[in-house]
């Protein structure tokens, strides 16, 4: 048996064992010199029923959360931190220019937050709501929301949209000052997210849809989409695969890892409202090939907001379905958590917290047994996207 295969059957059996997770708690949450900017949101709260043969879940892990939302004050990113109890309280924020997507942790501890396509802006700042440096990309692309660093931290690759033709591209940044020392092509149009594979290859999503510089996000020619997911040469930005879903109107987004497997979170764009309202959210690749995982007995109104993967298990926020989604990575379904406007996920241990309109949500196991929703907080509305932080 190959090694690639060997993963696959470890991680099979890992992934079908019992629905029940160990306890696993993240990082405490601290309060900042901003407590003056606090609001409370309510998120989950401990009390869970045990299912036949699973094991209870415990509290939701006390969290520090690197996030993007919208409230009076306009378009904002900084820190909010979620305690044992579930409320969660604005530690530190600082106003944006537009609205944020992507957020990235930096080794040293500080942080980075990109525009939303087609954006022009990066910001580093502190945990503590520092802003330490900004930096706007030039007349000639835009930034398309995501950021990933190379394992050493010394450089940055964004993902980007040339504006002479539209063409997609990877910016090679320098991590210190932001600056674009390369750029290579995406092989596609409307590259989203990025990620390391598993074999320490650069891996990209080219959602595929044709825009035009002049006409923003607006779509157009979507009989002309091809989504793709391509491996890229870190060194040198080298194409050395391409893959396609058999259906062309499935948007390849978000991306997100369980040991040797990634997923991806899809995005219909088919013109008939019934069958964008039935299309799969959720594809698998591992390594070789990319194929759909299991379709759920609910409609995920063809939209997959974001993706993460934690124990044994990928869950992807669908904010027209109102909750997160929940699969075994091997592509199972498993179960749904309803919460509205479910999108940002961030991966802690053996669970995710999902972040909807006001207020967030703690799954671990199957998402029918996520925590119970708090009261929320009127005013917050969360971005795309938060990221866990330790």
């Amino acid at each position: 048996m190959t090694t690639r295969r060997r993963a696959l059957a470890a991680l099979a059996a890992w992934a079908a064992g019992p629905l029940g997770v160990r306890a696993e708690a993240g990082p405490g949450a601290t309060q900042g010199d901003a407590a003056a900017l606090a609001g409370t949101v309510r998120a989950p709260g401990s009390a869970m029923p045990t299912a036949p043969g699973a094991v209870a879940p415990t509290r939701p892990p006390a969290m520090a959360l690197a996030a993007a939302w919208d409230d009076a004050a306009g378009h904002r990113v900084g820190v909010l931190a979620a305690a044992p109890d579930g409320a969660l309280r604005i530690e530190a924020a600082l106003s944006v220019p537009t609205r944020a997507h992507g957020l990235l942790a930096e080794p040293g501890g500080s942080l980075l937050a990109v525009a939303r396509r087609p954006g022009d802006w990066l910001l580093r700042f502190g945990r503590d709501g520092r802003r330490m440096r900004e930096h706007w990309i030039g007349p000639e692309a835009r930034f398309n929301g995501h950021l990933l660093a190379s394992p050493d931290g010394r450089r940055l690759y964004s993902t980007e949209t040339d504006l002479d033709g539209g063409a997609g591209r990877i910016g090679v940044r320098d991590a210190a000052s932001l600056k674009l020392l390369a750029h290579w092509p995406t092989h596609g149009l409307d590259p989203h997210e990025l990620l390391w594979d598993a074999d320490g290859t650069l891996l990209v999503a080219n959602g595929g849809i044709p825009t035009q510089p002049e006409t923003g996000r607006a779509k157009r020619g979507l009989e002309r989409m091809d989504p793709s997911l391509v491996r890229l040469d870190p060194a040198d930005g080298r194409l050395l695969g391409q893959w396609r879903l058999e259906d062309p109107r499935l948007s390849a987004r978000h991306l997100a890892r369980q040991g040797p497997l990634a997923a991806i979170a899809l995005q219909a764009e088919h013109d008939d409202p019934a069958r964008r309202a039935a299309a799969p959210v959720l594809a698998l690749f591992d390594g070789a090939r990319l194929r759909l995982a299991e379709s759920p007995p609910r409609t995920m109104a063809g939209y997959g907001g974001s993706v993460a993967g934690a124990g044994g298990r990928f869950f992807v926020g669908c904010p027209r379905a109102g909750g997160t989604g929940c699969w075994r990575a091997d592509g199972a379904w498993l179960g749904f958590a309803p919460l509205e406007e479910a999108c940002a996920l961030a991966a802690s241990g053996n669970g995710v917290w999902s972040g909807g309109r006001d207020r967030g949500r703690w799954a671990e196991g199957p998402c029918d047994a996520a925590a119970p929703i708090g009261a929320g907080a009127a005013g917050l509305r969360l971005d795309n996207h938060w990221i866990a932080l330790g």
